[in-house]
Protein backbone atom coordinates (compact mmCIF):
# COMPACT_ATOMS: atom_id res chain seq x y z
CA UNK A 1 0.00 0.00 0.00
CA UNK A 2 0.98 3.22 -0.88
CA UNK A 3 2.08 5.68 2.24
CA UNK A 4 0.22 8.43 3.30
CA UNK A 5 2.99 11.14 2.78
CA UNK A 6 3.26 9.77 -0.85
CA UNK A 7 -0.50 10.03 -1.46
CA UNK A 8 -0.95 13.26 -0.32
CA UNK A 9 1.99 14.78 -2.36
CA UNK A 10 0.27 13.34 -4.69
CA UNK A 11 -3.30 14.91 -3.52
CA UNK A 12 -2.11 18.37 -3.83
CA UNK A 13 0.19 18.23 -6.38
CA UNK A 14 -3.09 16.88 -8.43
CA UNK A 15 -4.96 19.84 -6.93
CA UNK A 16 -2.79 22.21 -7.91
CA UNK A 17 -2.39 21.04 -11.45
CA UNK A 18 -5.95 21.41 -11.70
CA UNK A 19 -6.23 24.48 -10.78
CA UNK A 20 -3.44 26.06 -12.59
CA UNK A 21 -5.00 24.20 -15.70
CA UNK A 22 -8.50 26.15 -14.86
CA UNK A 23 -6.99 29.69 -13.84
CA UNK A 24 -5.04 29.36 -17.52
CA UNK A 25 -7.85 28.05 -19.01
CA UNK A 26 -10.40 30.50 -17.96
CA UNK A 27 -7.16 33.56 -18.45
CA UNK A 28 -6.50 32.62 -21.93
CA UNK A 29 -8.64 30.21 -23.44
CA UNK A 30 -12.19 30.25 -22.93
CA UNK A 31 -13.25 33.43 -24.49
CA UNK A 32 -11.44 32.49 -28.06
CA UNK A 33 -12.52 29.08 -27.92
CA UNK A 34 -16.33 29.96 -27.11
CA UNK A 35 -15.99 32.38 -30.02
CA UNK A 36 -14.30 30.14 -32.74
CA UNK A 37 -17.29 27.73 -31.95
CA UNK A 38 -19.93 29.86 -32.28
CA UNK A 39 -18.58 31.20 -35.43
CA UNK A 40 -17.91 27.83 -36.64
CA UNK A 41 -20.09 25.16 -35.05
CA UNK A 42 -23.50 27.05 -34.80
CA UNK A 43 -24.63 24.45 -32.46
CA UNK A 44 -25.97 20.90 -34.58
CA UNK A 45 -29.00 19.72 -33.17
CA UNK A 46 -26.82 16.22 -32.83
CA UNK A 47 -24.52 17.93 -30.24
CA UNK A 48 -27.26 19.12 -28.21
CA UNK A 49 -28.93 15.50 -28.54
CA UNK A 50 -25.12 13.94 -27.07
CA UNK A 51 -25.30 16.36 -23.96
CA UNK A 52 -28.61 16.19 -22.96
CA UNK A 53 -27.84 12.08 -22.98
CA UNK A 54 -26.43 12.85 -19.97
CA UNK A 55 -29.37 14.08 -18.24
CA UNK A 56 -31.03 11.34 -16.38
CA UNK A 57 -27.95 10.18 -14.82
CA UNK A 58 -28.81 11.77 -11.61
CA UNK A 59 -32.06 9.52 -11.58
CA UNK A 60 -30.82 6.36 -13.01
CA UNK A 61 -28.39 6.69 -9.85
CA UNK A 62 -31.32 7.53 -7.64
CA UNK A 63 -33.24 4.89 -8.74
CA UNK A 64 -30.41 2.21 -9.28
CA UNK A 65 -29.11 3.10 -4.90
CA UNK A 66 -32.69 2.49 -4.46
CA UNK A 67 -33.08 -0.93 -5.91
CA UNK A 68 -29.39 -1.94 -4.29
CA UNK A 69 -30.41 -0.60 -0.77
CA UNK A 70 -33.76 -2.99 -1.22
CA UNK A 71 -31.96 -5.84 -2.23
CA UNK A 72 -29.62 -5.82 0.49
CA UNK A 73 -32.27 -5.53 2.52
CA UNK A 74 -34.05 -8.05 0.88
CA UNK A 75 -30.70 -10.50 1.85
CA UNK A 76 -30.20 -9.40 5.04
CA UNK A 77 -26.90 -8.54 4.26
CA UNK A 78 -23.85 -6.69 2.52
CA UNK A 79 -23.95 -7.06 -1.59
CA UNK A 80 -20.91 -8.27 -3.67
CA UNK A 81 -17.84 -7.06 -5.18
CA UNK A 82 -19.77 -6.08 -8.48
CA UNK A 83 -22.90 -4.84 -6.63
CA UNK A 84 -20.40 -2.46 -4.58
CA UNK A 85 -19.19 -0.93 -8.00
CA UNK A 86 -22.27 -0.34 -9.13
CA UNK A 87 -23.42 1.40 -5.23
CA UNK A 88 -19.76 3.45 -5.91
CA UNK A 89 -20.96 4.61 -9.20
CA UNK A 90 -24.10 5.37 -8.31
CA UNK A 91 -23.12 7.91 -4.88
CA UNK A 92 -20.29 9.20 -7.72
CA UNK A 93 -22.87 10.81 -9.62
CA UNK A 94 -24.91 12.08 -6.71
CA UNK A 95 -22.56 13.67 -4.88
CA UNK A 96 -20.86 15.06 -7.92
CA UNK A 97 -24.70 16.08 -8.84
CA UNK A 98 -24.82 17.77 -5.63
CA UNK A 99 -21.50 19.32 -5.49
CA UNK A 100 -21.48 20.92 -8.57
CA UNK A 101 -24.85 22.50 -7.69
CA UNK A 102 -23.55 24.15 -4.76
CA UNK A 103 -20.33 25.48 -6.29
CA UNK A 104 -22.46 27.19 -9.33
CA UNK A 105 -24.34 29.06 -6.70
CA UNK A 106 -20.68 30.22 -5.13
CA UNK A 107 -19.07 30.72 -8.38
CA UNK A 108 -21.99 32.51 -10.16
CA UNK A 109 -20.09 32.69 -13.28
CA UNK A 110 -22.32 34.16 -16.65
CA UNK A 111 -22.77 31.08 -19.53
CA UNK A 112 -20.93 31.26 -23.22
CA UNK A 113 -24.31 32.06 -24.93
CA UNK A 114 -27.71 33.54 -23.57
CA UNK A 115 -30.15 30.80 -23.12
CA UNK A 116 -32.44 31.41 -20.42
CA UNK A 117 -34.79 34.67 -19.24
CA UNK A 118 -32.03 36.37 -21.96
CA UNK A 119 -29.40 35.83 -19.20
CA UNK A 120 -26.11 37.98 -19.93
CA UNK A 121 -23.60 36.02 -21.70
CA UNK A 122 -20.20 36.57 -23.49
CA UNK A 123 -21.57 35.61 -26.86
CA UNK A 124 -24.49 37.67 -26.33
CA UNK A 125 -23.74 40.86 -24.05
CA UNK A 126 -19.94 40.19 -24.01
CA UNK A 127 -20.59 39.42 -20.07
CA UNK A 128 -18.35 36.71 -18.99
CA UNK A 129 -17.15 36.71 -15.00
CA UNK A 130 -17.70 35.73 -11.63
CA UNK A 131 -20.34 36.92 -9.49
CA UNK A 132 -19.84 35.28 -6.34
CA UNK A 133 -22.92 33.71 -4.35
CA UNK A 134 -24.87 35.35 -7.28
CA UNK A 135 -27.36 32.37 -8.17
CA UNK A 136 -30.07 32.09 -10.51
CA UNK A 137 -29.62 29.77 -13.82
CA UNK A 138 -28.18 32.68 -15.69
CA UNK A 139 -24.94 32.54 -13.73
CA UNK A 140 -24.30 29.02 -13.36
CA UNK A 141 -22.02 27.68 -16.11
CA UNK A 142 -19.42 27.01 -13.71
CA UNK A 143 -18.53 23.92 -13.22
CA UNK A 144 -20.19 21.71 -16.40
CA UNK A 145 -22.39 19.91 -14.23
CA UNK A 146 -22.47 17.36 -17.05
CA UNK A 147 -18.88 16.36 -17.25
CA UNK A 148 -18.87 16.30 -13.51
CA UNK A 149 -21.57 13.66 -13.95
CA UNK A 150 -19.81 11.82 -16.47
CA UNK A 151 -16.57 11.79 -15.19
CA UNK A 152 -17.79 10.80 -12.03
CA UNK A 153 -19.01 7.77 -13.43
CA UNK A 154 -15.40 7.13 -15.30
CA UNK A 155 -13.39 7.14 -12.81
CA UNK A 156 -15.34 4.50 -10.99
CA UNK A 157 -15.37 2.38 -13.81
CA UNK A 158 -11.85 2.99 -14.39
CA UNK A 159 -10.73 2.08 -10.95
CA UNK A 160 -13.40 -1.03 -10.83
CA UNK A 161 -14.02 -2.03 -14.20
CA UNK A 162 -10.26 -1.98 -16.00
CA UNK A 163 -11.34 -3.71 -19.31
CA UNK A 164 -13.89 -0.75 -19.64
CA UNK A 165 -11.50 1.98 -19.19
CA UNK A 166 -11.32 2.99 -22.68
CA UNK A 167 -15.17 3.33 -22.73
CA UNK A 168 -15.13 5.49 -19.83
CA UNK A 169 -12.42 7.60 -20.93
CA UNK A 170 -14.20 7.98 -24.57
CA UNK A 171 -17.67 9.06 -23.30
CA UNK A 172 -16.29 11.98 -21.12
CA UNK A 173 -14.12 13.59 -23.60
CA UNK A 174 -17.06 13.14 -26.17
CA UNK A 175 -19.27 14.64 -23.57
CA UNK A 176 -16.55 17.48 -22.99
CA UNK A 177 -16.25 18.36 -26.54
CA UNK A 178 -19.85 18.70 -27.40
CA UNK A 179 -20.51 20.87 -24.39
CA UNK A 180 -17.67 23.14 -25.84
CA UNK A 181 -18.48 22.67 -29.77
CA UNK A 182 -22.10 23.40 -28.60
CA UNK A 183 -21.75 26.67 -26.59
CA UNK A 184 -22.90 25.04 -23.28
CA UNK A 185 -19.70 25.74 -21.43
CA UNK A 186 -16.58 27.33 -21.40
CA UNK A 187 -13.21 25.42 -21.53
CA UNK A 188 -12.57 26.14 -18.04
CA UNK A 189 -16.03 24.96 -17.21
CA UNK A 190 -15.72 21.46 -18.36
CA UNK A 191 -11.73 21.01 -16.76
CA UNK A 192 -13.64 22.35 -13.38
CA UNK A 193 -16.02 19.50 -13.80
CA UNK A 194 -13.93 16.81 -14.73
CA UNK A 195 -11.28 17.48 -12.39
CA UNK A 196 -14.81 17.38 -9.58
CA UNK A 197 -16.26 14.53 -10.85
CA UNK A 198 -13.10 12.16 -11.18
CA UNK A 199 -12.37 13.20 -7.47
CA UNK A 200 -15.99 12.11 -6.31
CA UNK A 201 -15.53 8.81 -8.39
CA UNK A 202 -12.56 8.37 -6.66
CA UNK A 203 -13.63 9.11 -3.35
CA UNK A 204 -16.82 7.10 -3.35
CA UNK A 205 -15.10 3.78 -4.69
CA UNK A 206 -12.72 4.21 -1.45
CA UNK A 207 -15.86 4.47 0.92
CA UNK A 208 -18.14 1.86 -0.73
CA UNK A 209 -15.93 -0.54 -2.21
CA UNK A 210 -14.14 -2.75 0.24
CA UNK A 211 -12.27 -5.27 -2.34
Amino acid sequence: MEAVPNRVRRTVLTILACTLAIAFAVGFIDRPAANWAHDHVRRPVFLETITHAVDPLPLAATLGLTVLAAVAIFRGRRLGEKSETAIAACLAVLVASGIKEQLKNIFGRTWPVSWTSENPSWIGTHADGFHFFNGGTGWASFPSGHTCEVAALAAVVWLRLPRFRWLGVAITFLVAFTLWAADYHFVGDIIAGACLGTACGIGMVFVACRH
